[in-house]
């Protein structure tokens, strides 16, 4: 049996997410979902189908009040995870690099288009994250920004036009929007696929909810990481047995 071979058999797992990392999807998870269930009907509330939709949630007071409640759970969750970032990168020292995106990410992305075309014979070979993962995260990132930023200027119109002319009310509540509606489609699309409809996990993707992935997952889609993973394993061993 080759070396490649016998780690499959034993069925080892890498731990991928941390515990916060999959609570934080799991909030994530919920308060977007309900934004979206919320906040897209009353985007088209003059429409037959927002009006009923409304009206089936318990009518647009309480719809709003789930909508801002939810987002005020949403801007916590988002501050949590930048302090939390930043307690990681500049206490813990741990190296943040693998979320960067870099000239390699748009060699990647062009490797694999050519790939899928038939005109490269192999996947590029990803390390940590691959480019897709990267995409979705920053724009999950600025839109959150972009979310929080419009939406308190919308809660407290008073307050923002003491400071900002006006006119961009209206443009925030044109912004929230837009930025809803592409987020609700980059999910349904996007994420979507690669978490259920992609061959390699569908139908469903439990990593982000238990925290492993198994090794074949981890030769196949995140090769740069796993080989780097077994070379430490082996520098350590082979230090441990010259110490002794």
């Amino acid at each position: 049996m080759s070396e490649t071979a016998e780690p499959e058999a034993t069925g080892r797992t890498f731990i991928r997410f941390t515990p916060v990392q999959r609570v934080e999807h799991v909030v994530q998870l919920i308060m977007f979902t309900t934004l979206v269930v919320t906040g897209l009907p009353q985007r088209y509330a003059e429409s037959r189908l927002g009006e009923k939709l409304i009206q089936t949630m318990g009518g647009i007071d309480f719809v709003q009040t789930v909508h801002r409640f939810c987002g005020y759970v949403f801007i916590l969750e988002t501050a949590f995870h930048v302090f939390h970032v930043a307690y990681l990168v500049f206490i813990k020292r741990v190296n943040a690099k693998s979320m960067i995106p870099g000239p390699h990410d748009a060699k990647d992305a062009l490797h694999m288009v050519l790939y899928f075309l038939g005109l490269k014979k192999g996947r590029a070979r990803f390390d940590r994250y691959d480019f897709r993962q990267k995409s979705e995260y920053w724009a999950l990132i600025w839109g959150g920004f972009v979310m929080i930023l419009t939406g308190l200027m919308m809660r407290f119109p008073i307050f923002t036009t003491q400071y900002l002319p006006g006119e961009l009310i209206p443009a925030a509540k044109a912004a929230h929007s837009g930025e809803a509606l592409l987020a609700a489609l980059a999910i349904a699309v996007w994420h979507m696929y690669s978490a259920h409809l992609c061959a390699d996990v569908f139908p469903f993707d439990t990593t982000v909810f238990t925290g492993k992935i198994s090794e074949e997952r981890m030769r196949h889609e995140h090769p740069l990481e796993y080989e780097r993973i077994l070379a430490e394993e082996n520098a350590k061993e082979a230090s441990e047995s010259t110490s002794k």
